[in-house]
């Protein structure tokens, strides 16, 4: 699990949970459930109108994958492919069936079955990236989603506010109820800012950040069974993928 999701979700709502109670209005003061309908549900309204029913059911499990996502261990990756690779150089690619049980990743597993199988290497590479371009069209359209309702919810938040102004300007009878009237009108915009602003652009930048580190991963995999089905040095194999990892978390020569 990434606790940062959870830990910055929870900031940004007690932050703003906190400046209201430190404020002079009651908190009850910013509670309106129409706004609230108008906000959340135009903004759903219009994710439903731009996305396929099937892409915008999936909501609720790509917020969750943004909470519970196990990023993957690249160094883990390179030992794993590495170890293949001396398994490979010494006793050949068809050894490698009896150390497939040991390989979690099904992308390796899938690519090494290739190579055993007596696949060329431009048929191994085709595949995998047809997986890799797959699963990236995935989560563009995840974060898509998530983009689309973050910049619903503050057009919808203005159109609860003109609406509420229209209602309070149709009645002028009582001059003193105007403070209060505007005060409900600009709730629906905090609503929407707050929808955007916390609930899903954050989300959104997110499920970027994931969906890179995801490919990164697929890339390092794709290079590493090339090697390993070309014959190529372990020890160049080694050098040459942990490049993809960042100068400080590679492991030190002794």
């Amino acid at each position: 699990m990434d606790i940062t999701s959870l830990v910055g979700f929870l900031l940004a709502c007690g932050l703003i949970l906190g400046s209201i109670m430190m404020g002079t209005a009651p908190i009850s003061a910013f509670i309106d459930i129409p706004s609230g309908m108008v906000v959340i549900g135009g903004a759903m309204a219009a994710a439903m109108m731009a996305f396929p029913l099937k892409s915008f059911l999936a909501l609720p499990m790509v917020m969750i994958k943004s909470f519970l996502n196990k990023q993957d261990d690249l160094l883990e990756i390179i030992n794993q492919l590495v170890s293949l690779a001396e398994t490979a150089r010494r006793d050949g690619l068809l050894a490698l069936e009896g150390k497939m049980a040991e390989v979690e990743q099904p992308v390796i597993k899938a690519g090494l079955q290739m190579a055993i199988d007596g696949s060329d290497a431009d048929t191994i590479e085709a595949v995998m990236r047809s997986e890799m371009e797959a699963i990236s069209r995935r989560h563009k359209e995840g974060r898509a989603l998530f983009d689309q309702i973050a910049r619903f919810a503050p057009a919808y938040g203005m159109i609860g506010t003109l609406m509420g102004l229209i209602m309070m300007l149709s009645d002028m009878s009582d001059p003193s109820g105007i403070g209060a009237g505007m005060a409900v009108a600009l709730i629906t915009t905090m609503y929407g800012a707050i929808v955007a602003n916390v609930g899903f652009q954050p989300f959104a930048e997110k499920l970027g950040l994931l969906s890179k580190q995801e490919l990164t991963a697929m890339e390092l995999v794709v290079r590493g069974v090339l090697a390993i089905q070309s014959g190529e040095s372990p020890r160049n194999l080694e050098q040459r993928l942990l490049t993809y990892v960042h100068p400080k978390q590679r492991p030190q020569p002794e």
